[in-house]
């Protein structure tokens, strides 16, 4: 689960202080499936934050080569402040994906179902959504919203959920990728 885009978090021109050699560096975040990165940027390139940068295969504008992937806690300040922002903007962006995640979601065990490892999802959401999503599938955050009573905010929801897989919260991925690059 390889992202082709990733969008900078933070950008610095002269890599990290503690780094051997001084090279232009960035920490992104793939716009898929959330891999953090630290990619080295092309010394003749010039980018900023919230840049959409392509890593796939083919030649790449402004990526050197993909250092390797980062953990949450290796990440500036800068970019953990960036970060939320930029995860609320990929999922309203990809929002028919993360709805179709409750229309689909099945039991991980016996006694836990996916949708309740959702923060604010307990047994009665749970079978709030899985009859409601019977009768016919649900389209958008909002009306998953409104047809389940009392329901948190679902795009929250999953926004809240991504920011703790990326922070290692649980051991169980739903949206950020668990490969390594």
């Amino acid at each position: 689960m390889k992202d082709d885009y990733v969008i900078v978090l933070d950008f610095l021109p002269h890599g990290k202080a503690t780094d051997r050699r001084a090279e232009p560096l960035a920490q992104t975040v793939g716009d898929k499936f959330f891999n953090l990165l630290e990619v080295v940027v092309k010394e003749d390139s010039t980018i900023k934050t919230r840049d959409r940068l392509y890593i796939g295969e083919d030649k790449r504008d402004h990526v050197k080569y993909i250092r390797g992937r980062i953990m949450y806690d290796n990440l500036t300040n800068y970019a953990k402040t960036e970060l939320e922002q930029v995860v609320t903007e990929l999922i309203e962006k990809d929002e028919k994906r993360f709805v179709s995640f409750f229309n689909k979601a099945t039991p991980v065990t016996t006694r836990l179902h996916t949708l309740e490892l959702l923060p604010g999802i307990g047994k009665k959401h749970l079978w709030s959504i899985i009859s409601e999503r019977k009768k016919k599938p649900f389209e958008t955050f909002n009306e998953l919203q409104e047809r389940v009573g009392m329901l948190p905010d679902p795009k929250k929801m999953v926004i809240k959920r991504v920011l703790d897989e990326l922070q290692g919260k649980d051991r169980h991925k739903l949206f950020v990728s668990s490969d390594f690059i």
